[in-house]
């Protein structure tokens, strides 16, 4: 089941701008959430939702204008007193409580994120903890914390990934890591973990991991029989990219796009991504460009809103309104419809699964719909791209 067959079809603009507000602005929790994500390398510190039957990560904060509490029959969000949507929980996975034969805990091997199985198979970054540190990231937060292990191996992922399939319901994983000085900058270790789970779980297997030195290795990883796979630049702007994560900039956005050129055509359109952070400073219309350049190779720009993390060098940094975000949303929506791209597409994978970004919601709710699923473009008027937050 995708992302879209999940997201009701009658879902309303007033829920995706609710959502759009909720990334950015947060949820006071005054009730029982019982899964979370602290720490990690992506997008975390995050409470997972069911907000009117769209699956959701929303950051707790204290001072939101919106809360979460209990009903007599499940949750409700409110605000100013009033309810706003509805909401539907999600319980602690069963797979959570068992562990390997010597003593491993599942989830320190990897977590459930609504319905898509992911792990950090290496917990460790050359970047992390000097000069090259990225801000936005906190891979070193949860293993400093004890969450998590060092390092997974392909066996305990595939004795974990079957458990999640069976006892939880999951339908793909993403496999990430840290980055490596290797040559093929880890790539082929999550990779081997990412055919490991295939092989014994069955599910859709995204990896993630940065442009290896030879672009070879993306032809190994397609050979392990992986589905789809995430190379992450973050941000198209330079400047930010020099800021915020130098060892990224440093490996320059030819190198992004002559990995995804090759990438797309070892797996196909709609199956090679990238996350592109909003809010770090970035210039949105030149964002807005480069994103269209990758959906014109075939690659899905994964736009999220900055999500800051506790631990991490850009944790006091805000999230970006909804103001901003939204027409950012609405162009490269446009985009992915004229290319034929969306969550469908996507088969695993942060791009599939969606939660984080408010991307696919808005390409559903303002009708502009891929043109390979029978609907023609139609995007509701867009906003006017403004300031770009901390400039």
């Amino acid at each position: 089941m995708t992302v879209l067959d999940q997201t009701p079809a009658g879902t309303s603009s007033r829920t995706a701008e609710l959502i759009m507000d909720l990334q950015s602005v947060g949820l006071r929790i005054e009730t029982t959430l019982e899964t979370s994500r602290t720490g990690g390398a992506g997008p975390s510190d995050s409470g997972m939702l069911w907000i009117e039957g769209v699956p959701v990560t929303v950051p707790p904060s204290d001072t939101s204008p919106y809360s979460l509490r209990a009903e007599d029959e499940g949750q409700g969000i409110f605000r100013d007193g009033v309810k706003v949507a509805s909401v539907a929980g999600t319980k602690r996975p069963r797979f959570y409580d068992l562990e390997t034969a010597d003593g491993v805990p599942y989830h320190q091997i990897a977590l459930l994120h609504l319905d898509s199985l992911a792990s950090t198979v290496v917990q460790a970054c050359n970047y992390w903890g000097n000069s090259d540190q990225c801000g936005f990231c906190g891979i070193g937060v949860s293993l400093a914390a004890g969450n998590t292990i060092a390092k997974k191996t392909p066996e305990m992922l595939a004795e974990v990934a079957v458990a999640a399939r069976d006892l939880d319901g999951a339908v793909d994983a993403t496999l990430t890591t840290g980055s490596s000085v290797a040559p093929d900058r880890g790539a082929l270790y999550v990779a081997r973990c990412g055919q490991a789970v295939k092989e014994a779980a069955g599910l859709p297997v995204e990896v993630q991991f940065e442009p290896p030195r030879d672009l070879s290795v993306l032809d190994q990883v397609h050979d392990m029989g992986i589905d789809s796979v995430g190379v992450h630049i973050e941000s198209f702007d330079p400047a930010v990219l020099a800021r915020v994560a130098p060892g990224k900039f440093r490996t320059g956005m030819d190198a992004y796009f002559r990995t995804w050129e090759r990438a797309v055509q070892l797996f196909g359109e709609g199956r090679v991504s990238t996350y592109v952070i909003l809010g770090m400073g970035e210039d949105p219309d030149l964002t807005v460009e480069m994103c269209r350049r990758a959906v014109d190779i075939g690659v899905y720009p994964f736009v999220v809103p900055l999500r800051p993390v506790a631990g991490s060098l850009m944790q006091d940094v805000p999230a970006p309104s909804r103001e901003y975000t939204e027409p950012i949303y609405r162009k490269v929506a446009g985009f992915l419809a004229e290319r034929g791209l969306g969550a469908d597409t996507a088969v695993a994978g942060c791009a599939r699964c969606q939660a984080c970004s408010s991307l696919n919601l808005v390409q559903q709710t303002t009708g502009v719909t891929p043109c390979g699923t029978g609907g023609a473009p139609a995007a509701a008027p867009l906003l006017q791209i403004g300031k770009r937050p901390g400039a």
